[in-house]
């Protein structure tokens, strides 16, 4: 009798084991399940780059020399924000907006002119991140007194290095130099292309302006909610703010697959389905915005962003980097857009004879009633574009990023600010050791 109860109490023991065993593991499997969706992993996205598992992809960086424009421009993106006496506080959750912007001055107005009428564009600061210094564009910026604004410089733009890397040096390659005739340096892209500094610097611009954003810039290094990004050719609905606002938070409840929310649809050309839905589709590059889960996993493929031998940052967004994520990435977005791409002039228009594309911009889209307030529903259900054109992965790309200068400045910039924080947050007294994932290049020991 007293085997048997001793049998009866170590199998009820086992069984207790097992009852814990397996809520433990499915727990277990449910904050893996957590950590792995772009939603779900914000809390753990909340450490700053001076904590673990930050990638370093350079050994030591290989900046090229600063001449005195870039060392001063440098300077600036460390000042704070002007307006800060018309609005000091910023908003409980606001999205911060960053307009990145080139040298087109009349379209650089408009777009800050729709800004200005935006509903709650008061309660965020507004970051413009240039590709060089252009004195028309920095008025324009210093007039803006909607909102608090900050101005950041490319401090390695090729605009700013008239006669040295990244500019064009002595001795480059030109089109289609062949080195070993013409004794000259630089590698062609794969279609025998020699390097274009004014075409190279939109990819440098982007990546820069991310990296600086989210892990260099002291306004929002430590900023864990989204970021939205638009272009000095975004023309800005009124309702925009506040759409982008109820999307970052429907996207978490209703989309677990959307890594963005996005103002508008991913042909630019589209105005909305006009339906009663929310739409989950390929990210788009007007209006989009994400977190810094979301910038983390981005950092992390900085070897395949900076190496696809693509000038366009979101055509090699699309083609290799999304793609290696190992499942769908969407964008939530209403069914009527809240941002429209606006103008005729950019970079592939090009020049006419030696004269700049040149239009005012004035064809900017009609502004409805609907434009003016919020036309989004929480309680509408979320259509899903499930097969979608466009770039995908297996594209070769258009070339244009074939030199090894660019390709190793580009992975100075994912390193930078990280290799900063490391030497800064850390002290020999406390010989504390900062792990970095292995990439096979280096580990940090202060």
């Amino acid at each position: 009798m007293v085997l048997q109860n001793r049998n009866r109490g170590n199998k009820i023991a086992l069984k207790r084991f097992v009852t814990l065993a397996g809520l433990i593991g499915f727990g277990l499997l449910g904050l893996l399940v957590l950590l792995l969706t772009p939603n779900g992993f914000s809390q753990a996205a909340r450490r700053d780059s001076r904590e673990i598992n930050i990638i370093l992809f350079n050994k030591e960086l290989y900046l090229p020399p600063q001449n005195n424009l870039s060392r001063e421009l440098e300077r600036r993106n460390s000042l704070p924000p002007l307006n800060i006496d018309l609005h000091p506080k910023l908003a409980k959750n606001h999205i911060m907006i960053v307009l990145y912007v080139h040298n087109r001055p009349k379209y650089m107005q408009l777009v800050v002119d729709s800004l200005s009428k935006v509903q709650g564009i008061d309660e965020t600061l507004l970051i413009v991140s240039h590709d060089g210094y252009f004195e028309e564009m920095n008025k324009i910026v210093e007039g803006i007194k909607f909102c608090q604004v900050k101005q950041i410089f490319a401090p390695y733009s090729p605009h700013l290095f008239v006669d040295s890397f990244p500019g064009v040096s002595p001795g480059d390659c030109q089109d289609k130099d062949d080195p070993l005739l013409t004794k000259c340096k630089g590698k062609a892209d794969q279609y025998g292309n020699h390097r274009s500094p004014r075409i190279v610097s939109l990819k440098h611009h982007w990546w820069w302006m991310m990296n600086w954003v989210w892990d260099g810039m002291e306004e929002t290094k430590r900023h864990t909610g989204h970021i939205l990004f638009i272009e000095e050719d975004h023309f800005i609905f009124p309702n925009a703010y506040r759409n982008i606002q109820i999307l970052s938070t429907l996207k978490q409840q209703k989309c677990v697959e959307c890594y963005a929310t996005n103002l508008a649809p991913s042909d630019v050309n589209y105005k909305g389905e006009e339906s009663e839905n929310l739409i989950a589709e390929k990210m788009g590059n007007i209006g989009y915005a994400f977190n810094r889960t979301v910038w983390r996993k981005i950092h992390s493929k900085a070897r395949e962003f900076c190496a696809f031998d693509d000038y366009n940052w979101d055509i090699t967004m699309w083609a290799v980097v999304y793609p290696s994520f190992g499942t769908p990435v969407y964008s939530l977005r209403g069914p009527r857009r809240s941002a429209a791409h606006f103008g005729k002039c950019g970079l592939h228009q090009g020049t006419n004879k030696g004269v700049p594309c040149f239009d005012n911009g004035q064809e900017t889209p009609t502004i409805e009633e609907t434009d003016k307030v919020v036309n989004i529903k929480p309680e509408w259900e979320v259509y899903k574009y499930e097969h979608q054109g466009g770039y995908q992965a297996g594209f070769k790309g258009w070339g244009g990023w074939g030199d090894d200068r660019d390709h190793r400045l580009c992975l100075d910039f994912a390193s930078m600010y990280h290799i900063a924080a490391f030497s800064h947050g850390s002290t020999r007294s406390s010989r504390r050791e900062i792990k970095v994932r292995n990439v096979g290049l280096m580990k940090i020991i202060k």
